[in-house]
């Protein structure tokens, strides 16, 4: 199979969907590896590394999308390259279409297949190819919140972790899973004051476990928010909803309840955000104010640290890459049912139910479509 790589061009984005390694796994099985020129500068791999395992470096994206039969990416593709998808060809990357109707429904014209990193599951039902970033995304949330308490940058002028005889910060984090529980792991390493809200009574659980007393565990409710804002300096938000869209959980009217120049961390702005408040912004320009309240909502965090995150995401992401050139992309999906979860546009349709859902209204109906149906293979 021709495997294609090309540059992202998302802001301040400066991971790679392939490392040398994986370039040398692929070459070995006999397929070819197009890697657009430049592509690996950001997680410090030169053309050299590529070419020197087998891969192809090409000049432009035009190349890679004109040749490629499987197009690897990290982040979704921006308006130019969906105008360069097309039919028969197939898409490996973060979609997070929940919020992005105009992307859905430019993906659905394409006629590519696009498979979503995001709502891949395993045997056990848990998202192997989200859960790397979310542990690195989980862990910069903390950093960049007790970054942006600092005054010069518009905080409350709180140090996270206090001083003897000077409390420590409060820290609530809205959501235990890995996002939220890696987030908790370095506020507290940070001596904060921090508490964990989540659902699931058995995921509060195995958190009082995880965490061995140095966090407390809180049922979540509005309720139970609202009584802790007025006490909150960092709120990181790390809820999920597999391939939907993101749920509020604090309101506009809310943001009266808490500190002035405290700060919210939305990681779940990728699929339109957890506070009504929230909008994506970019590293280079991260945060804004609502109602005298710091909104952190960057929405590729993990793009701040490529190096890490290149290497986390592709060792996940290599055995599907794998099987998805070497069995064929319908082959792949049969062999794998939780990789089949995974396609979320084919044939001009919205596969995946929870995207479906919530993009009901905006996304092409399947009679608009002029694409043939998709293969009974590749359905959910």
């Amino acid at each position: 199979m021709r495997i294609g790589v090309p540059t992202e061009i998302k802001p301040d984005e400066y991971r790679v969907a392939i490392t040398p390694a994986g370039v040398r796994e692929l070459s070995a099985h006999g397929h070819e590896v197009l890697v657009q020129a430049g592509a690996g500068e950001g997680s410090a791999f030169a053309d050299a590394d590529f070419e020197q395992q087998g891969a192809r470096i090409v000049p432009h994206a035009h190349d890679i999308f004109e040749a490629a039969e499987l197009v690897l990416k990290v982040k979704e593709p921006q308006p130019v390259e969906v105008e360069m998808l097309h039919e028969g060809q197939t898409l490996f990357t973060y979609l997070h279409l929940a919020a992005e109707p105009d992307l859905a429904r430019g993906l659905q014209e394409s006629g590519a297949t696009c498979i979503a990193y995001e709502t891949v599951e395993d045997g056990a039902g848990n998202l192997p190819l989200l859960a790397p970033m979310s542990e690195v995304a989980g862990k910069i949330a903390t950093q960049a919140g007790a970054f942006m308490l600092e005054k010069p940058l518009g905080g409350r002028g709180i140090l996270l972790g206090g001083v003897p005889g000077v409390a420590a910060a409060t820290v609530l984090v809205i959501g235990g899973g890995v996002v939220g529980m890696n987030a908790a792991f370095i506020a507290i390493g940070m001596q904060a004051d921090v508490f964990v809200f989540d659902r699931s009574i058995d995921r509060l659980r195995e958190l009082e476990v995880a965490f061995a007393g140095r966090a407390s565990t809180v049922h979540s409710s509005t309720l139970a928010i609202e009584e802790m804002l007025p006490l909150a300096d960092l709120v990181i938000g790390a809820v999920l909803v597999h391939g939907g869209r993101a749920p509020r959980v604090v309101m506009r009217e809310q943001l009266k309840l808490m500190r002035k120049h405290a700060v919210l961390v939305d990681v779940s702005i990728d699929q339109g955000g957890c506070f009504e408040t929230s909008r994506p912004t970019t590293h280079s320009d991260p945060t804004f104010e609502v109602d005298s309240i710091t909104h952190y909502c960057v929405t590729n965090m993990p793009g701040a640290v490529p190096i890490t995150s290149t290497y986390a995401l592709t060792n996940a992401t290599l055995p599907y890459v794998t099987s998805l050139a070497g069995r064929g992309v319908l082959g792949a999906l049969e062999h794998d049912p939780g990789l089949k979860l995974g396609v979320n546009v084919a044939a001009g349709e919205i596969i995946h139910p929870a995207v479906a859902e919530a993009l009901q209204g905006y996304a092409l109906s399947a009679a608009d479509s002029q694409l043939d149906p998709i293969p009974t293979a590749s359905r959910d």
